[in-house]
């Protein structure tokens, strides 16, 4: 079998392959296409030594490098691939995918192991322009102008869990919180795996937008800073959330303080006192004094008030008239924070 090359827009239009990532470990794990499975060539150590002598000295030089490496993981890179497939059979019945090899720009390290996969018998396809072209790909799914409404409304109003809801009843969604590993607050990364990188969070947001703006549907969004914890959304994503409609969830302050002390209430003591002294300066040092104190003493309730009480202000201060706008906001009256009756009242909007 002969190995074809595969661009980055039909490779994106693709269905029913196996993904392999023949980068080094370091950048696999900094980020890399979302599905993709790892198969190093190299590792760090020997990608860092074949890249300076292809650097310093000459292609040819570098190769006779990279050669014993490539020739003493043969029989691994085949056994591992293997792996995967019997791996992908289990959840899809697919007996013999059809595989797809990428590098960083799609040269060496992808044909050396699409080589050797197509010379084992596997229909092999290598990516053109590697993970390069994907990235490429990435930044274009910002510019594309979306049809996108905003969930909005202040801390503890069920913003995600309505989103979610939203979701079930078949509408387009797209979680940024969920893809960033992060509530968007201080207090967002209690309870939460380690974030993704930028690069990653990209990879993921762009994902998701390929997916749920295929159902040509409105999307819809959580309010968000444009920072969500360690990532940043997209600027021209973001842009186009400020320039959307904002449905701003108006919910009384004692079912959400309910609903803060349902989520956050079992976490753990210290890294709700971490959070809260994060917040110190904007909170003021006799809030700050209160809530820490009410929780040194297992009094949660009291001092979920006082950072509840300090977020709406927050929220406020930044939507007062002297700041850009930032939304068109249109109020959504509700008495509960329940996100099937929320997002019953987003869809009949």
């Amino acid at each position: 079998m002969a190995i074809q090359k595969i661009n980055i827009d039909d490779f994106i239009l693709l269905h029913s392959y196996l993904l392999v990532d023949v980068r080094s470990p370091g950048e696999y794990e900094h980020a890399h296409i979302p599905g993709a499975h790892p198969l190093p060539l190299f590792n760090n150590e020997e990608r860092a030594l074949v890249g300076t002598t292809y650097k310093q000295q000459s292609r040819e030089a570098a190769i006779k490098i990279g050669l014993p490496f490539f020739g003493n993981k043969m029989l691994a890179l085949v056994e591992t691939v293997q792996q995967y497939i019997k791996e992908q059979k289990n959840e899809t019945d697919i007996s013999s995918p059809t595989i797809v090899v990428h590098c960083w720009r799609g040269g060496m390290r992808s044909a050396a192991v699409a080589w050797l996969l197509d010379l084992y018998g596997y229909r092999v396809l290598q990516l053109t322009g590697g993970y390069k072209s994907y990235r490429n790909w990435v930044q274009q799914q910002f510019l594309i102008p979306y049809s996108i409404k905003v969930v909005g409304g202040y801390t503890g109003s069920g913003k995600t869990e309505t989103l979610l809801e939203l979701k079930k009843k078949n509408n387009a969604i797209i979680d940024l919180e969920g893809l960033a590993k992060h509530k968007g607050s201080a207090f967002g990364a209690i309870g939460q795996p380690a974030q993704p990188s930028q690069e990653m969070f990209e990879n993921l947001l762009a994902q998701e937008l390929l997916k749920e703006a295929s159902l040509e549907k409105t999307l819809w969004v959580e309010d968000e800073s444009q920072r969500i914890g360690t990532v940043m959304v997209p600027p021209t994503f973001f842009k186009q959330m400020r320039n959307s409609v904002c449905y701003f969830l108006t919910i009384p302050f004692e079912d959400r303080l309910n609903f803060i002390l349902s989520g956050y209430g079992g976490f753990n003591k210290q890294d709700l006192l971490d959070a809260t002294l994060r917040i110190q300066k904007r909170l003021g040092g006799l809030e700050t004094k209160n809530a820490v104190q009410f929780l040194i003493e297992d009094n949660r309730r009291a001092a979920f008030a006082i950072l509840l009480a300090y977020y709406d202000k927050w929220y406020v201060k930044n939507s007062s008239p002297s700041t850009p706008p930032k939304f068109s906001i249109v109020p959504v009256v509700s008495a509960t924070v329940d996100p099937t009756v929320n997002s019953k009242l987003l869809e009949e909007l």
